[in-house]
């Protein structure tokens, strides 16, 4: 069985809290794109994200979260000069530290920066068709036109609530010269 695979590139996932600081007391997350997992979007609101040596412009991803956390690529951290662990999304206890910035204010964090663990998002019935289960680590075969690849190191995440995708970030993208309509597929080894 083949999925897409998705590149995510540098983002942001605010609270209620820190939309209001940064936007203003009454703003709300305006929907610009629908994301191929059900009921996530991109928004039209921006934030700027300060590190020690730089900053980024990155693109908000709604709804609204629980914790606010920065996602971004290791050579994002490198650039901006932050500390960035490989974690699952939501695991940012002891991660990097940054400033956001928005139209209305800033916030500063003391954790929430990531760089992303790849993952793949799969249904039960998918995972179950997979031979998987959530949380277990896998391999993946990545067919590219010159730049081929296995990615080790990859986490399944189910969940009756998503669409079946993997989702690496722009690095890796990069690597191997990845195109919209990339399918990956969980190898044994």
């Amino acid at each position: 069985m083949s999925f897409i695979v998705e590149t995510s590139a540098r983002h942001a996932h605010i609270t209620k809290e820190h939309l209001a600081i940064l936007f203003g007391e009454d703003a709300k997350l305006t929907p610009k794109k629908d994301l191929s997992q059900p009921g996530q979007f991109l928004c039209e609101e921006k934030v700027e994200v300060v590190g020690a040596k730089g900053s980024l412009k990155m693109s908000i991803l709604g709804p609204e979260r629980n914790a606010s956390q920065v996602e971004i690529s290791a050579t994002d951290a490198r650039s901006i000069g932050v500390k960035a662990p490989i974690r699952e999304s939501g695991d940012i206890a002891g991660s990097g530290a940054c400033k956001i910035i928005g139209p209305k204010g800033e916030v500063e964090l003391a954790e929430g920066v990531i760089v992303a663990k790849r993952h793949i998002h799969f249904t039960p019935e998918t995972a179950e068709a997979e031979g998987v289960k959530d949380k277990d680590i896998v391999w993946v075969k990545l067919t590219t036109n010159g730049r081929s690849a296995i990615l080790g190191d990859t986490v399944v995440r189910v969940n009756a609530t998503f669409a079946p995708a993997m989702h690496i970030d722009t690095d890796e993208s990069n690597a191997v010269s990845a195109t919209p309509d990339l399918k990956g597929e969980i190898i044994k080894l």
